[in-house]
């Protein structure tokens, strides 16, 4: 029996927690593709011959530069029966005109203006509710006005949404990371959020567990028309999770699926906007439970982090700039950073990029550290014009 005392304790208690590193990149990498395998949407869905009226319903506020390629690949659905809604939610940049523009006289297309929300209403959901008010369709898709549908998106999902008698089914689709900070961020913290998805639970109707991702929700009018429409979230920055756990508490079926391919969308374009971006609403993701943040940052600087700084430091001990462990650790530690990279290459590959982002991983751990801990602490962001503290709009 080994005593506190006994220096080989450190031995063992060193060894076991790289062992249990091991043992978690080795089953992390491995089961890459497993994610998500039971529920999938693609192409290849069967679609019924005739489809009820879809009213595609896009909030964009200062959106020049993307509206265009929004509405353009709304326009461009194989769905045979559509309206396209665009909400200019008080812009101050050419959003109204660029949309008009890119329908290009499409009777399908109405861009309509926004207003300014009513007490107690945030930005996002109010502008929604104004789309809906609108809306003549059976079914509302709500998309972002920064993504771009694929041509068979919208029919695959109204399709599986009749099959499975959803009331409201939501995707995950691709991002377009176009700078080094987008790849270098941007899928450490999206894949967490993916991760944390217990995709069984969320499509169980008898848990409780409920889960949409924004930037493509699609309802049965019906449904949300019981719940008063977006009014049932009408507060919320995090509008998108709120409606879905809202669905599932009337006993209203929901559904979540990945599908990659149906669309993409470039969520941030610099650093900055990043950080801003996440800040806003990570902490309000974890429902403001400081033990959930907390745990993830343990798990990134414990789990992703400081196996890269303990390399570090035992390369260094075996280049004589100090006394450190034998060979046989730093090769140790060099196996987990690879099984690291291994997992995160699997990502990019099942995303469908080169993979090279995947030398990034340190890096993205890190920056995404600092932003959680900016959200945990509250500290304020501005997005679209908006301020936002505690992960609350303030004003309008």
């Amino acid at each position: 029996m080994i005593a506190w005392s006994d220096p080989g304790l450190s031995v063992v208690l060193a060894g076991s927690f790289l062992g249990l590193l091991t043992l978690t990149w080795a089953g992390l990498a491995a089961g890459v593709g497993r994610w998500g395998r039971g529920y999938r949407l693609s192409e290849s869905e069967a679609v019924p011959e005739k489809l009820p009226l879809l009213s595609i319903c896009i909030p964009a506020r200062n959106e020049q530069g993307k509206i265009g390629d929004a509405v353009l690949s709304a326009l461009e659905q194989d769905h045979p029966n559509l309206e396209l809604i665009v909400v200019d939610d008080r812009s101050t940049d050419q959003t109204r005109q660029e949309a008009l523009d890119a329908g290009g006289g499409d009777p399908r297309l109405r861009v309509i203006a926004g207003t300014e929300p009513p007490a107690g209403w945030a930005g996002k959901p109010w502008a929604c509710q104004r789309a809906a008010s609108e809306a003549r369709g059976v079914q509302l898709l709500f998309v972002d006005a920064d993504l771009r549908l694929a041509p068979w998106a919208a029919s695959r999902a109204c399709a599986r949404m009749e099959r499975d008698q959803l009331q409201l089914l939501s995707l995950f689709g691709d991002w377009a990371l176009e700078s080094f900070w987008e790849g270098a961020v941007i899928p450490v913290i999206g894949w967490f959020i993916r991760g944390a998805v217990d995709l069984e639970a969320v499509n169980d109707p008898g848990r409780p567990e409920a889960f949409a991702n924004g930037q493509f929700i699609l309802v049965n009018r019906e449904g949300y028309d019981s719940l008063g429409g977006h009014e049932a979230v009408r507060a919320e920055v995090l509008e998108d999770v709120r409606l879905a756990k809202a669905f599932k508490q009337r006993a209203l079926a929901t559904g979540l699926f990945h599908a990659p391919g149906a669309f993409r969308v470039r969520l941030y374009t610099a650093l900055s906007e990043i950080v801003s971006g996440y800040g806003k609403n990570l902490y309000e993701g974890m429902d403001r439970r400081p033990g959930v943040a907390i745990g993830a940052l343990m798990f990134i600087g414990v789990s992703t982090l400081l196996p890269y700084g303990l390399l570090a430091a035992s390369v260094a001990s075996q280049l004589g700039l100090w006394a450190g462990p034998g060979w046989e650790w730093t090769l140790w530690l060099a196996l987990i950073a690879i099984l690291i990279h291994v997992f995160r290459f699997r990502l990019e590959r099942q995303d469908g990029r080169s993979g090279w982002h995947a030398l990034t991983h340190p890096l993205g751990n890190l920056l995404f550290a600092w932003i959680l801990l900016r959200s945990l602490f509250g500290v304020e962001a501005e997005w679209k014009g908006r301020r936002f503290v505690d992960g609350k709009a303030q004003g309008s």
